[in-house]
């Protein structure tokens, strides 16, 4: 769903953009409450395996496919605050290496595919976690739920912004029943690559999954007839459960399938693409400002080898959202550090 120049006006996308950035911005403070020593790495981790993950379109109508948009997933396995500045990471890079959406379109991209995912996702698995019994089964089919709802939520935000800004005049009766219809058949593969992701890292590493923290009750032990807290078990000691596994899991995991996988990823267009084609949105179409970016359309320019061309740069994309977003984790990281260690 990455929107490309010239579907929203000017203003409008100034205004996004303003939106976005406070968004970001405040996510950054929010983030420093939820990122530690463990979290911060994996919170660049989620960053790259989102940008291997959107590399793999899948076919959900005829001539139709759609991607992972992510916003659930990282705000799950990472929290809300630090979900909003993983995606904000992977549509900056994308737009700026890979010509994927368009730059001054960036704070749209960031609002439809960044905030309101997360917002709307996180929300609706808090909610349900309440309700459902404290077990890895619930937070499993929680994430399920709020990632297929979190995609055509996406595709109403955006068409609520063409329907302000909309350079294109068509019906946005037309526009919202084509985008809702379309991403939520998009948010069903959406919602299965989030319950298993999220049920793969719950099966390892429960205490590293945000959304999962708190899962199980203290151990007790009954002391003289009373039932007392135990002593808080050691850390998990370095091996299968430790974090620094879990991490070269997962950076092996994107780079397979942004390296290797992609290759075989659907080349028909997205759901935007599609109905933008279909509907006639797409007709005042900007060129990318980084067209001529050596990385441009997810090829690297030289290799003449598709598979070789297309792997390289997914494997430069995975390696450069993971040191941008493992770096600014980081910095959010040892603020928080610095604020403690001064009051």
């Amino acid at each position: 769903m990455h929107v490309p120049d010239g579907f929203i006006n000017a203003p409008v996308s100034v205004a996004a953009g303003v939106v976005a950035a406070g968004a970001v911005a405040v996510s950054l403070r929010g983030a420093r409450r939820e990122l530690d020593e463990r979290t911060a790495p994996l919170a660049g981790l989620v960053a790259a395996f989102i940008f291997a993950v959107q590399m793999l379109n899948f076919p959900v109508a005829a001539g139709t496919s759609g991607h992972l948009l992510g916003g659930a997933l990282a705000a799950i396995l990472v929290g809300p605050w630090t979900g909003v500045l993983c995606i904000a990471v992977v549509l900056l890079m994308q737009g700026i290496l890979f010509a994927d959406g368009g730059l001054t379109a960036l704070g749209v991209n960031i609002s439809v595919m960044g905030v309101v995912t997360v917002v709307v996702a996180y929300a609706l698995f808090r909610g349900l976690v309440l309700l459902l019994p404290r077990t890895r089964a619930s937070v499993t089919a929680a994430s399920f739920v709020a990632a297929l709802v979190s995609v055509p939520a996406a595709a109403a935000a955006f068409t609520a912004l063409y329907a302000i800004g909309g350079t294109t005049h068509v019906p946005v009766a037309k526009v919202l029943t084509a985008m809702v219809g379309v991403h939520t058949l998009i948010g069903v593969g959406e919602a299965v690559i989030t319950m298993l992701t999220v049920g793969a890292v719950v099966a390892v590493r429960p205490d590293l999954v945000h959304g999962a923290r708190g899962l199980t009750a203290p151990l007790k032990l009954r002391v003289g007839g009373e039932l007392v807290d135990a002593a808080p078990a050691a850390a998990p000691a370095a091996g299968s459960g430790s974090p620094k596994k879990v991490w070269i899991g997962g950076l092996v995991t994107a780079l397979v399938l942004a390296g290797f996988v992609s290759f075989y990823a659907s080349a028909s267009p997205d759901g935007l693409e599609k109905v933008a084609a279909d509907k006639g949105i797409d007709t005042k179409v900007e060129d990318h400002a980084a067209a001529d970016s050596p990385l441009a359309d997810y090829g690297v320019k030289g290799i003449e080898t598709a598979r070789l061309s297309g792997g390289l740069a997914g494997a430069i994309g995975v390696g450069a959202t993971l040191a941008v977003g493992t770096g600014a984790f980081w910095v959010v990281r040892r603020r928080r550090a610095h604020a403690e260690t001064t009051a």
